[in-house]
This record gives C-alpha cells, sequence and structure tokens, in this order.
C-alpha cells in the first residue's frame, strides 16, 4: 500500500512546539535552587495569559500552593509546574493552558514521580473546561496523592 507523503503543515514540529523546547533549554540552563525565583517564573507565565487561562492557572496554582505546600514553583517547557524542592527536583504536576497549542481545553498534567499509580495503568492528564468546587477538590485530592 502507497504511503502519503508528509505536507509542509505537519512535518515537523510546530510553532508552540519549537517555543516550548526552547524554554525548556533555558531552564535547564538556569542555575541555583531559588524557590522565590522559580516563583516569580511561574507568577510572570501566568499574567502572560490570554483569559480564561490566566484566571484558571492562578486559582491552580493557588491550589497547589495550599494543598501541596512542599513543592517548588517553577517553568517546565514554559509552564507553570511544581517540583520537588531543590534545582534538580523532579516535577510533579503542570499546568497546560489551551492557549499555549491552541487546543480546546486546558490541563492538568503529572509527571513520572508523581505517585499516582493505581493497578496496570492509570491517569496522568486532565482536561480542564471550568474549575468548580468539585473540580478543584479533585485536583486537591490529585496533588495529596501524587506527594504521597
Amino acid at each position: 500500500m502507497p504511503t502519503k507523503t508528509a505536507t509542509k503543515e505537519s512535518a515537523g514540529f510546530s510553532e508552540e512546539e519549537k517555543a516550548a523546547a526552547r524554554a525548556r533549554v533555558q531552564e535547564l540552563k538556569q542555575t541555583g535552587d531559588d524557590r522565590e525565583q522559580g516563583l516569580r517564573d511561574v507568577l510572570n507565565k501566568l499574567a502572560d495569559m490570554p483569559e480564561p487561562d490566566r484566571s484558571m492557572g492562578q486559582r491552580i496554582h493557588e491550589l497547589v500552593q495550599t494543598t501541596a505546600p512542599e513543592l517548588w514553583p517553577r517553568t517546565y517547557y514554559g509552564m507553570p509546574a511544581y517540583a520537588t524542592p531543590g534545582k534538580n527536583g523532579k516535577t510533579i504536576c503542570w499546568f497546560k493552558p489551551k492557549s499555549k497549542f491552541k487546543v480546546r481545553y486546558a490541563t492538568i498534567e503529572f509527571g513520572f514521580d508523581a505517585k499516582l499509580d493505581d493497578g496496570k495503568m492509570w491517569p496522568v492528564s486532565w482536561a480542564i473546561i471550568e474549575l468548580t468546587p468539585q473540580t478543584e477538590s479533585q485536583i486537591k485530592d490529585l496533588l495529596r496523592k501524587a506527594i504521597g
């Protein structure tokens, strides 16, 4: 069966993906284990987001800070993220705004070191359309479980 060749539109990384990769390279070059600098970086990223991502991201930031205060804010591929303490801390979760990749919903995602294990398969990414008391409660539960 013949294969279809890739079009220019689908070949390689999108501009948004390239920007995320550049952001990650910059993050890895940063030195020190400054929690305050990580907080400034996260707050700046949140401030630069369009609505409704900004409000949602700010509320998720508040939820993380109150539910899992031991996690350090920092950026991860240019997104607000939260990690175990120190420069080489493990990224536990991050907020991916829908505007970042021009998709229809934002997500909260969890990394490999989040302790969400549940049998042979479990979710690590949740789409968020709206933050309600119920979704906020679910996020808090996930955070508590993720940090063990």
